[in-house]
């Protein structure tokens, strides 16, 4: 799997359109959502071991809210769209038409909006690699977990046993216009081996 992680840089950049387009439809979708300007640009990508993953989402004392599903179709895997907890806060406050800093725990009605609003984020990149590969690409109803980045990986990554721990990691920057508001997130790919290889062959002859 060594060469896994030798890719060159025209490959990463075709990844990393792949994630902008699936960004640019995940910025609509927010946007009507909330009703209020989005724009999201991906700043960085990389594919890397999982062990190497939970110091780029948070620190290891600061949770994080994950929300999970399954890849299902003509690829195998799972997704995650992760956020610090902070984040997740203002995301749920914006949806719910709340004031700044008016939630200060993740109750059942704010891990709902959180899970709606990754339900469409995950689909716009899920819809944006399933466009490149030329497969279909179907979600899973969403998960939410709030731990931290290392346990959830790790629960993640059991579905697969220890053969395949290779994670695509896009981070994304929300910039809400209306409020001069920065917020980030990360969607994060974890194929298993078949789809890991076919996502890789794609790139390398794009």
């Amino acid at each position: 799997m060594e060469d896994t992680l030798i890719l060159k840089p025209n490959q990463l950049d075709a990844l990393r359109e792949v994630a902008n387009i699936g960004a640019g439809h995940a910025a609509t979708a927010l946007s009507q959502m909330i009703g209020e300007t989005i724009m999201i640009s991906v700043p960085r990508i990389n594919i890397a071991p999982l062990e190497e993953v939970p110091p780029q989402l948070s620190a290891p004392e600061e949770p994080v809210a994950a929300v999970l599903m399954q890849m299902l179709g003509d690829l195998a895997g799972r997704t995650l769209l992760v956020f610090p907890k902070p984040t997740a806060l203002r995301l749920s406050e914006l949806m719910l038409r709340r004031p700044k800093g008016s939630s200060t725990d993740l109750g059942e009605l704010e891990q709902s909006v959180i899970k709606e609003a990754s339900n469409i984020l995950s689909g716009a990149y899920m819809n944006a690699l399933s466009d490149f590969m030329g497969m279909m690409l179907l979600p899973s109803p969403p998960s939410l977990a709030i731990d931290f980045s290392a346990a959830v990986l790790t629960s993640a990554y059991l579905q697969f046993g220890n053969d395949y721990d290779l994670v695509f990691c896009v981070e994304s920057a929300f910039y809400m216009k209306d409020y001069d508001e920065h917020l980030r997130g990360f969607f994060l790919l974890l194929p298993d081996g078949a789809s890991l290889q076919a996502i890789l062959r794609a790139v390398r002859v794009a």
